[in-house]
């Protein structure tokens, strides 16, 4: 009996030992969130790292370098994607690389530390609603990158521009997804300095527009995932517009030669009031069906399990936003940190 006792402990230890030996089980793409502050009332930051933290959101996307938002976030273990302010690129562009340097140690690095920065986004949508700033988006970009290499940090920080979808010129069906032929002028460096530096395609993807201003062709249920029909594209099958998006723009980027780019989502979300279809059981299904996807790395058609990493919009209502009524209802979280739909981030 002793003797069997003694095999059976043998044997579990050698099998708890090739446990530990094994890879870990993939770990989904990360879900974050985009923390917009174009409101009044809103908590302030120190409660709202408190909120993210424990609601175990790991990554969050501020569209300034703003030191008051920036501040509370030292010596946690958030990651953060943050935005270089549109305005900024040509003083970026034009300057020396000191001036970067000099711009990323007074706004960012004087604050929280270099292990904490994922992203920069230079620019937000900068070749539709800023087009002024187009011809200085690659300099600054590539001025940044210099300072980031002086700096010993251009293989952590990865750097991009976040692009509105409307710079494809057709993103239907996905395999025929091209760029505006106007915008690759600017489009076509950036492609290359992506490939060259192993940094993402962001981009803004917005099922809920595409809804909103086409209904006749985009059913409620295709933006939402949960449509029963299949749109084929050549020997690929679509059931969402989410993926179809995507897709197209893998298409458009190996369209220009440019295969392998990974893509970030560094904005999609639903409205929970404001207009058509803007309601807080449609936010929670499409919020939902992202996360899941990411989370459980099921990828698109075109690259199924690659996880596509996204920053849901918006941690709370921004009330002081122009435009529609929808576009101040993005909030998942109420101001006094209470959520306002049950979604989860893990």
């Amino acid at each position: 009996m002793v003797m069997a006792r003694t095999k059976i402990h043998v044997i579990l230890v050698f099998v708890s030992s090739l446990l530990i030996l094994l890879p870990d089980s993939p770990v989904g793409a990360p879900v974050g969130v985009c923390y917009g502050r174009v409101a009044i009332n809103l908590p302030p930051p120190s409660d709202v790292v408190d909120l993210l933290r424990s609601n175990g959101i790991s990554r969050v996307r501020l569209f300034n370098a703003d030191a008051e938002a920036l501040k509370p976030f030292s010596g946690t273990e958030i990651q953060l994607m943050i935005g270089v302010p549109n305005e900024v690129l040509p003083t970026l562009a034009n300057g020396m690389v000191s001036t970067a340097l000099d711009w990323l140690q007074s706004n960012i690095f004087a604050y929280v530390s270099p292990s904490q920065v994922r992203y920069l986004a230079v620019g937000n949508e900068v070749l539709l609603k800023d087009p002024f700033y187009s011809p200085f988006l690659v300099p600054a970009i590539r001025k940044l990158h210099q300072a980031l290499q002086a700096l010993g940090l251009a293989d952590t920080i990865k750097l991009s521009s976040a692009h509105a979808a409307t710079v494809l010129s057709n993103s239907y069906p996905p395999s025929a997804g091209a760029f505006d032929p106007n915008l690759l002028s600017v489009l076509t460096p950036l492609l290359q300095f992506l490939r060259d530096t192993g940094s993402p395609l962001m981009v803004n993807v917005y099922p809920f527009f595409s809804y909103i201003n086409n209904m006749q062709s985009v059913s409620l249920d295709y933006a939402l995932f949960r449509s029963s029909a299949v749109h084929a594209d050549q020997k690929l099958a679509y059931d969402n517009m989410f993926d179809a998006t995507i897709d197209a723009f893998a298409y458009a980027m190996e369209r220009e030669g440019f295969q392998g780019i990974p893509i970030v989502v560094t904005e999609t979300g639903w409205p929970t009031a404001g207009g058509a279809a803007a309601n807080i059981e449609n936010a929670l299904a499409y919020n939902g069906n992202v996360a899941r996807r990411g989370l459980n790395n099921i990828g698109t058609p075109k690259r199924p399990g690659v996880g596509v990493e996204v920053f849901l919009f918006d941690l709370f209502d921004e009330d002081q936003k122009g435009g529609e009524e929808f576009e101040r209802h993005f909030g998942i979280f109420r101001v006094n940190g209470v959520k306002a739909y049950d979604l989860s981030f893990y």
